[in-house]
Parts: structure tokens; sequence; C-alpha cells
């Protein structure tokens, strides 16, 4: 119901009571005229309500942050009685918004809407309800849409980094101070040939085939980058406009920067995921990039594994690591502690501080830690 409503009503009742103890046939026909306009607003916003149907959907399913697409929102109606405009409750990636759209008397109406994604994540798009008046703005009623809105999943964007180096004597192609062979992991045999130290031979197979057979062993995988990026909620930006959404944006696209130069120089990388849903992502190729992309899109940045615990779980892979790339928007003693760790089992460790206050004096004593620790450490501020 609306105010215009609620003064036909009242005008009814005047020239009602008026018609009833006057007998004039004006208030009469007053009367019949406001009680004719109500009875066709309830009528015909019933109808449109019942037979008017949305279509909406997005030009592009993916775009990078900071791009633009086109939402389709359509309107059809086959209602016999015409109707006011119809209004739309439009959840964009800036907020709620309304819009008006005039199907017209048993017509159609498309219209399109610009959308800028500024933030990385998934983002639904679309009409969240519908409401209908009639031609004297008497009635409006709400119809929810019960169909899922369109999605739009915003990647991230990567920038130039510099290449992290894997630890001191270390060729790119085996861990420090391991043999071209893994010892430990026999592969299969071949004939004996000029030079092949004795201890590999074996002597059971050779006295079978009367023939010095000796043990080919396993050439070990080049050792990998390792990226530590923190899934939990990130801190530092609630003075800051837009301040949570723009930390997680520099946490995925500096994990992406990360990946996408060790992997330029095929070096495998390993990211694993400790957020709300863990998942691990592994490549070595360039290609794949794009998984990446979608991998770091889907977090929700909530929930998971505390991020000093992940440092520590983490530990156990240092034996195929080469060097560790960490990436938070916390630095603590938890953290500088776990970083310590990693460094101390062998690999080369970048520590990437996502924060708008880079420099304060409240991370020097964490910052002076951590380089005593021979660790790297980058500042990097939130666009």
């Amino acid at each position: 119901m609306t105010g215009r409503l609620y003064a036909v009503l009242g005008v009814l009742m005047m020239t009602g009571m008026s018609a009833l103890s006057l007998g004039g046939p004006v208030f009469y026909l007053i009367s019949w005229v406001l009680m004719l306009m109500v009875v066709y607003s309830v009528v015909s916003v019933l109808l449109a309500r019942q037979l008017t149907h949305i279509t909406q959907g997005m030009d592009s399913l993916q775009v990078e942050r900071g791009g633009k697409v086109l939402l389709q929102v359509g309107l059809l109606t086959k209602s016999p009685l015409p109707t006011g405009p119809v209004r739309l409750m439009l959840c964009l990636p800036d907020g709620k918004s309304d819009v008006q759209l005039y199907p017209g008397f048993m017509g159609e109406k498309q219209a399109g809407f610009s959308l800028l994604f500024n933030h990385v994540g998934v983002w639904p798009c679309g009409a969240q309800t519908m409401r209908f008046s009639d031609i004297f703005g008497l009635l409006s009623i709400k119809k929810t849409l019960r169909a899922p809105l369109p999605q739009m999943l915003v990647l991230p964007r990567g920038f130039e980094v510099q290449p992290m180096p894997f630890a001191q004597m270390d060729d790119g192609r085996a861990l420090p101070g391991r043999t071209g062979e893994d010892v430990t992991s026999p592969e299969d045999t071949r004939p004996y040939r000029q030079g092949d130290p004795f201890k590999r031979i074996h002597w059971k197979l050779s006295s079978r085939t009367r023939e010095l057979v000796v043990r080919r062993f396993e050439v070990p995988a080049p050792p990998d980058t390792l990226i530590l990026m923190d899934c939990t909620d990130p801190v530092g930006g609630e003075d800051k406009q837009d301040g949570t959404l723009r930390l997680r944006d520099t946490l995925c696209e500096t994990a992406l920067a990360v990946a996408a130069m060790q992997m330029a120089g095929e070096h495998p990388v390993r990211l694993p995921l400790y957020g709300a849903t863990q998942t691990e992502f592994q490549s070595d190729r360039r290609g794949s990039l794009h998984l990446l992309k979608e991998e770091l899109a889907y977090q929700l940045f909530r929930g998971g594994e505390p991020f000093e615990r992940v440092l520590n779980l983490e530990l156990r892979r240092m034996r195929r690591t080469g060097a560790t790339v960490v990436i938070t928007t916390r630095l603590d003693a938890s953290i500088v502690e776990g970083v310590s760790n990693i460094r101390a089992s062998g690999p080369n460790v970048r520590f990437y501080l996502i924060t708008f206050d880079a420099g304060h004096e409240r991370y020097l004593p964490y910052i002076q830690r951590l380089q005593q620790h021979l660790v790297e450490v980058n500042y990097v501020t939130p666009a």
C-alpha cells in the first residue's frame, strides 16, 4: 500500500457517506469511480506479478580485476492490463541500486548495465527483487526472485617481482648437498659401463645373467618454490576505504606474481591454500597460471588454519624445497618464529608483508629478527 491508496480510501469513505446521507448522484459517481480505481489497481498489479518474467546474464563469466562487464536485464510481460514501471533492486559490485524498467503493454524491455569489478573474488550480480505498481500509484507489491544470480569470477592480475633465488650452491636442478641420483630409490638396471663404481653392481642379478649389471637410481626432481599465502581474515585495513578487499587483492596478486616469475624459469611451484576449503596448486608450466588465478579468486579469506600453524605444518616439505615465499598481512612473534624455522631448515626465504603502514615502527623489532636469520623482507602496499 501507498499513501495515495490511503488518501483514496479516505475520500471514498467521505463520498460514500455523503451519497448515502444526501442521496446526491455526484457523490455516487465519485464513489464508484474510486472503487473501480482500487479494484483495477489490485487486479492489474496481481496479474503483472504473475505474468511478468525476467531474464538476466553477463556477457562474460570471468574478468581480471579492474575490468568491465555488461549486465543484460530483460523484462517480458503478458499482462492484459497496463501497469506502472517495474522497479528492480540490483545487486552490484559497489552495492545495491534501484532501477526502473517499463516493458509497456504486453511488451518487452531490455537494458544493459556496465559493471566495473575492482576486487578479486566471486561477485553475484543482477536483480534480486521486482516491485510492481499500478498506473495510479495506489499499490506496490514485491516479488523476490528465487533463481540464483549470475556470478562473476574476478581474477587477480599479476605484476613484476624479482626472481626468487634458490639456496646457496643450488644449481636449480638438485637440492644442496644431494648427488645427481637418489641412492635410496633404485629405479632400474642396465649393463655395466667402464667407469661405473663397483658398489653399484647388482651382484645377484649379475651372477644369474653372467654379465655385470649395475643399478640405476632415480634422478631427484628439481627443487621447487613453496609459496605460503595467509588465507585467514586480513588485518590492518579496517580504517581504510575497502581496506579488507584491497588487502585480499594484494595477497592474491603477490602470490600470482611470484608463481609466474618462478614458472617462467621452469621451476616447479607449490601453493597450498589452507582456507575454508583446503586445496593445493602445483605446476611448473606457465600455461597453467589461469588455473592458479581461479584458485586464488575462489578464496574466501575467512576461517581456515591459523597462519602460524600453517608455517609449522609446511616444515615437513623443506627437503624438496629450494625457496620459500611467505605472504601475509600479519607480523608478530609467532609468525617470526615460524618463518625463522623454515629458514633454518635450508631454503632461502622471502617474506612479503601486505600492509598500509609500511615501515611502521611496530614492525621494526620483528623485521630485524627476520633479517638476522637471513630472511629477505619486502613490503607491499595495496593499491
